[in-house]
């Protein structure tokens, strides 16, 4: 069975409650993997979840670590939390640099996917700061130098571009509409692919997209896997879990 780790997909709020003359705070835990793993359960992949709060302290520092995956996902997570090993932010001592090294682990063969939100690609205000690492040399598409969120209330419904493409395989039906994605460019490459896209409203913005990285697969997927940029209707679609399974599989070489 191969081993699939997806890092990130969680956060913790921290709030202050004013009632009158008085005030308490309070600290609130999220994960948003909670879809996504329910529908890899039964599948041929073994995932790992490794919560963004850890993932500066676990997320491997050798090759070696990285090996004992098939496909990395990156989701919602910016690129400091891999830069800045509490080693170097704590002790002022030097570590590798895991960005280059997830790279790396890409060009010998891997399967990279980021999927969307609020830290993912360039992110809210700017602040995942993807744009210009080795990460996105390796991603089918090129992060922006600025805040990239594309909000969408009103919804839109995404458009298929390669209906043959086989992420798409046995999705049939009305495709539910999403609430934003993260802006980005899709790269001028003849093995980047566009799969899905935004409505012309939307400038047609890319959604799915594929590409290669040396003996590596790698796909962007700019939307979110869970609340908000997926409203309900999204994470209970019947497609949810084939279209997500089939991204993993790709990226594994499967299909």
């Amino acid at each position: 069975m191969k081993k699939v780790l997806l890092v990130g997909e969680t956060w913790m709020s921290s709030s202050t409650h004013f009632k009158g003359f008085d005030q308490f705070g309070s600290v609130s835990f999220h994960a948003g993997n909670k879809r996504f793993m329910a529908g890899m359960k039964g599948s041929n992949y073994d995932v790992t979840h490794m919560p963004a709060h850890e993932a500066a302290t676990d997320f491997p520092t050798a090759m070696e670590g990285l090996d004992d995956y098939d496909v990395i996902i990156i989701s919602d997570l910016g690129a400091n939390t891999l830069l800045l090993h509490p080693d170097v932010w704590f002790k002022g001592e030097r570590c590798p640099n895991r960005v280059n090294l997830l790279s790396d682990w890409t060009r010998k063969g891997g399967g990279l996917i980021m999927i969307g939100g609020y830290f993912s690609f360039q992110g809210i205000d700017g602040k995942a700061r993807w744009h210009k690492t080795s990460v996105e040399a390796a991603l089918p598409v090129t992060c922006l130098s600025c805040d990239d969120r594309m909000e969408i209330p009103e919804g839109c419904t995404p458009v298929i571009n390669d209906a043959d493409h086989p992420i798409l395989s046995g999705i049939t039906g009305e495709w539910p509409y999403l609430l934003g994605v993260n802006e980005v460019v899709l790269k001028d490459d003849p093995e980047v692919k566009l799969i899905l896209s935004l409505p012309e409203e939307q400038r047609g913005l890319p959604l799915l997209a594929t590409g290669s990285y040396g003996a590596g697969r790698t796909l962007a997927w700019t939307s979110d896997m869970s609340e908000h940029w997926l409203p309900p209707a999204f994470l209970a679609w019947e497609g949810y879990d084939k279209l997500f399974g089939n991204m993993v599989a790709w990226v594994a070489g499967d299909i």
